[in-house]
């Protein structure tokens, strides 16, 4: 069982930044892949960034390559998630997620953190 906790999240104009982190609990983390995901008003659920479980692998979408950063610290249980050049369009709930592997994360079918909210002003 791996309990996630997202925090950060915050109110920022555009081109600014913001750091989200995601507490993890539990003796697995260290060996499980960790995403963020997003979700806007009316809209589906969108994956953003992925990385594996050394830190060495990551993956992104197409819309914050540049902009956004994944890492994660094994030590601390947390995975990060650097934002950069902050877009209105941007503005979601931002939500973490960890599985064993990048298929399962990628299926949707990891455990998820409760999200936390970022808002871009224009």
């Amino acid at each position: 069982q791996v309990r996630l906790v997202e925090s950060g999240g915050g109110l920022v104009q555009a081109g600014g930044s913001l750091r989200l982190s995601c507490a993890a609990s539990g003796r697995t983390f260290s060996s499980y892949a960790m995403a963020w995901f997003r979700q806007a008003p009316g809209k589906e659920r969108e994956f953003v960034a992925a990385i594996d479980w050394s830190g060495g692998v990551a993956y992104y979408a197409e819309f914050v390559k540049g902009r956004f950063t994944i890492s994660r610290d094994n030590a601390e249980n947390t995975v990060y998630l650097q934002m950069n050049s902050l877009k209105p369009e941007d503005t979601a709930v931002f939500y973490c997620t960890a599985g064993p592997d990048i298929g399962i994360i990628a299926a949707r079918r990891g455990y998820w953190g409760q999200g936390t909210q970022v808002t871009v002003s224009s």
